[in-house]
């Protein structure tokens, strides 16, 4: 995977794990129009290199993402009559991020630095897991400048949290710590801050020994469970179970369990 063209993330593999951290500690990782873009356009290479098995979310410096990134607006907005046109914006800068991370069929791990604000929140509320450093929190700043939360946290957040507390961060845009963040639900795990490195590390590479077919056809059904009743659930797990029984993972699995001995997942 070429990574040479990239100037706002960094992007580096290891034994099938791909760590993509956003990289503009200057200003909290804000994202501004050319990181947004960089960021769904590395998602979409990942989609199509079987070599990846896990992705690593992060970010550089002492934040994870701060969210948009206000200064470039300053010029705009100093203008009595410049009018934002937002729908456009979220449609192509942000959208195809977070729906790319779902559409994603690899487990993403989000490892939280640091302050997770705005739409960074929401970008970490659309990987699959979240691992929080003990100085890690997440905020829905959304209203302190008269704007709703974007970027899926309107859906991803009361499914995580249940809709009374959902209702209560949007609308108070207060900041949630990382203990509580694991109380909420929000988060996975909570460790030291010198330790997050170490502790993203282990379990990426956990994920990225496993049927990495079986964890997207996972993450596809429940996904779809989101929106979906019964009749259509069960249809949709007979026909994703009838794709990863005919993978080499499934038939290896087997094959390790008869003959007594740990399995060796390739991935297909």
């Amino acid at each position: 995977m070429s990574t040479a063209a990239y100037q706002t993330i960094a992007v580096g593999t290891a034994g099938g794990v791909c760590t993509v951290t956003l990289n503009r500690p200057e200003s909290l990782n804000s994202l501004n129009d050319q990181l947004t873009t960089e960021l769904a356009n590395v998602i979409k290479q990942l989609k199509r290199d079987d070599r990846i098995r896990c992705v690593v979310l992060t970010g550089a410096g002492r934040a994870f993402c701060s969210g948009q990134d206000l200064g470039e607006l300053k010029t705009k907005y100093s203008n009595p009559e410049f009018v934002p046109h937002l729908l456009d914006d979220l449609r192509r800068r942000y959208n195809p991020v977070i729906t790319g991370l779902r559409d994603l069929e690899k487990p993403v791990i989000a490892s939280l630095n640091g302050v997770a604000a705005g739409a960074g929140a929401s970008i970490a509320l659309a990987c699959d897991m979240r691992i929080a450093s003990e100085k890690a929190s997440l905020i829905q700043v959304f209203i302190n400048v008269g704007l709703v939360p974007d970027s899926a946290s309107t859906f991803f957040l009361p499914r995580l949290v249940g809709l009374g507390k959902a209702l209560e961060l949007c609308f108070t845009g207060d900041k949630v710590g990382a203990e509580e963040a694991l109380r909420l639900g929000l988060v996975n795990k909570v460790v030291p801050a010198e330790q997050l490195a170490a502790a993203t590390s282990e379990l990426a590479n956990r994920l990225a020994r496993l049927p990495t077919r079986a964890i997207g056809l996972t993450k596809r059904l429940l996904n779809r469970a989101l929106n979906s009743d019964l009749e259509a659930q069960l249809d949709a797990e007979a026909f994703a179970q009838e794709t990863a029984g005919q993978t080499a993972d499934h038939r290896e699995g087997v094959l390790a369990f008869f003959e007594k001995r740990p399995p060796s997942f390739q991935g297909k």
